[in-house]
């Protein structure tokens, strides 16, 4: 019998995130469609997780434009899973680190977003998931004082964290190295310590992204791989990544399926970060199923918080993304991941 759970997500915002100057973004409309149509021995995917903001679902959606969305989603067969809170001044919201001001712009697109994911629970379409934020800081500004600034990341991210709890919501930090005070495995950890908001804010965790945490970019003092490392040498590579999931995996609440070559790309006003891989990218440094079972497994058993995982697959060309077998592909290693580490209730 196959597993159940974790259910099987795909990501709309790979639509949006790096488009928009050097390609036309790709509609909410047609990432749902290409998410139904995608199948592998007869299984499908499960749900989609949203991006809160233009061109796909406004952070200011009325109560009629939730529900044609969640109609949208019933007539797929799908679901709505985690989402993204547009914490960013570009869309409205403000640096962690910021001004008074800027925090609180933040906090309010938190708050939105928040109600926006109880509205789809209560519609019926929404069965799980949790909010994703990140600092909205970029790591140079963020440098300019490490301590003080990891500080006020925290702080807004527990007043955050109340708002969250208020809404019924948890929010998820993503870790990505082009996130000031998130952008390395230690300072990630720093930041969740000094937030303490309990069970109310977690760790998002991307294959993709966490690799290059190994690598030490952006924060070359907590790098744990050495820097002639021979991608051959897997006792090396193991050791790396227990250390790294060992420290991280009891915060996780969020996971993203991805594949990694092992550097960085930035694609229109995104800023470099872990380059996202096609699952069957030959250069690709990961074995997926097995490096998932790092954060989805607790003494080899499964962690049943984690109900849905996601692909991420950020910054591929439109060419790629409008090809249907691109998501069957990506299927295909979803289920592996269900089939290794999930559970059937």
């Amino acid at each position: 019998m196959n597993n159940t759970y974790p259910k099987l997500h795909n990501a709309t915002w790979p639509g949006v995130v790096g488009k928009g100057d050097e390609e036309p973004f790709i509609s909410l409309d047609q990432m749902i469609e290409l998410t139904a149509k995608a199948e592998v021995d007869g299984r499908k995917f499960d749900g989609v997780d949203l991006f809160i903001s233009e061109p796909h679902v406004s952070i200011d959606s009325t109560d009629d434009q939730l529900k044609t969305l969640a109609d949208q989603l019933n007539s797929y067969n799908l679901v709505a899973g985690s989402i993204v809170a547009p914490v960013w001044s570009e869309t409205g919201g403000g640096s962690a680190m910021g001004s008074s001001a800027d925090r609180q712009q933040f906090l309010t697109q938190v708050r939105k977003a928040c109600k926006i994911g109880g509205k789809l629970r209560a519609l019926g379409v929404r069965p799980y998931g949790i909010v994703r934020i990140d600092s909205a800081s970029d790591v140079k500004s963020w440098s300019k004082d490490p301590d003080g600034n990891t500080k006020l990341i925290a702080q807004t991210f527990k007043e955050a964290a109340i708002i969250a709890a208020d809404h019924g919501e948890k929010l998820a930090a993503e870790g990505e190295i082009c996130w000031g005070g998130l952008h390395s495995w230690k300072w990630m950890l720093r930041t969740l310590e000094l937030a303490d908001a309990g069970d109310t804010l977690g760790f998002q965790a991307d294959l993709a992204h966490s690799m290059l945490y190994l690598l030490g970019y952006n924060a070359e003092e907590h790098r744990l791989l050495p820097k002639d490392f021979d991608w051959e040498d897997r006792e090396t590579f193991t050791a790396a990544y227990t250390e790294m999931t060992n420290a991280l995996r009891p915060y996780i609440i969020d996971f993203h399926v991805a594949q990694n070559d092992g550097t960085v790309k930035g694609q229109g006003s995104h800023d470099k970060t872990g380059k996202h891989c096609l699952a069957d990218d030959p250069n690709g440094k990961l074995d997926i199923p097995w490096a998932a079972g790092f954060w989805l497994k607790e003494n080899g058993q499964p962690r049943k918080n984690i109900r849905h995982i996601c692909w991420d697959g950020c910054m591929f060309p439109n060419e790629t993304l409008n090809q249907q077998q691109t998501w069957n592909t990506i299927l295909g290693a979803m289920i592996s991941v269900q089939d290794a580490h999930g559970w059937t209730e």
